[in-house]
C-alpha cells in the first residue's frame, strides 16, 4: 500500500523521497570539460586530409572535398541520384559568377535592370547636390 506522501506519485510524477530536493542537481558534475559535441566531430572528419585517386596518381585531400568529387564521378558516370543531389548542391550555393548570372537574362531584363541603376544613381547624386548647397548656404 502507498504511504499518504506517495499520494502524488504516478507517470511523470516520482515519488516524493526519490526527487531531488531543492538546489540538488540531478547532474552534479556536469558535462565533462573537453568533452566533444556532434558538431565538432563532424568538422574534425571532414577536414581529416584522405588519399584519393585522381587520373591515375594518388594525392591527399580532406575527407569533404574526396565525397564531392566521388559523387561528382558517380553523377558523371549516370548515376541519377548522384546527379540530382550534385545539382541540388551546387544550386543551394549557386555556384557560378555574378557576370554568368547577369548574361544569362534576357535584354529586355538587362534593360530595365539598367534603367533603374541609372535612376537609383541619379537620385543619389541629386541628394548629394542638395546635401551640399545646405552647408554651403550654413
Amino acid at each position: 500500500m502507498a504511504k499518504k506522501s506517495d499520494k502524488g506519485s504516478g507517470y511523470g510524477k516520482p515519488p516524493q523521497h526519490t526527487r531531488f530536493k531543492p538546489g540538488q542537481s540531478g547532474n552534479p558534475r556536469g558535462r565533462p570539460k573537453g568533452s566533444l559535441n556532434f558538431t565538432t566531430d563532424l568538422k574534425t572528419v571532414l577536414l581529416a586530409p584522405v588519399a584519393v585517386n585522381d587520373g591515375g596518381r594518388s594525392r591527399r585531400v580532406t575527407t569533404q572535398k574526396a565525397a564531392l568529387l566521388r559523387l561528382r564521378e558517380k553523377a558523371l558516370k549516370g548515376d541519377v541520384r548522384a546527379l540530382d543531389r550534385f545539382l541540388s548542391l551546387a544550386m543551394a550555393m549557386s555556384v557560378g559568377s555574378a557576370e554568368e548570372t547577369a548574361t544569362s537574362l534576357p535584354p529586355e531584363d538587362q534593360a530595365i535592370l539598367e534603367a533603374y541603376r541609372r535612376d537609383v544613381l541619379a537620385d543619389a547624386d541629386a541628394t548629394t547636390a542638395s546635401q551640399r548647397d545646405e552647408e554651403d548656404a550654413t
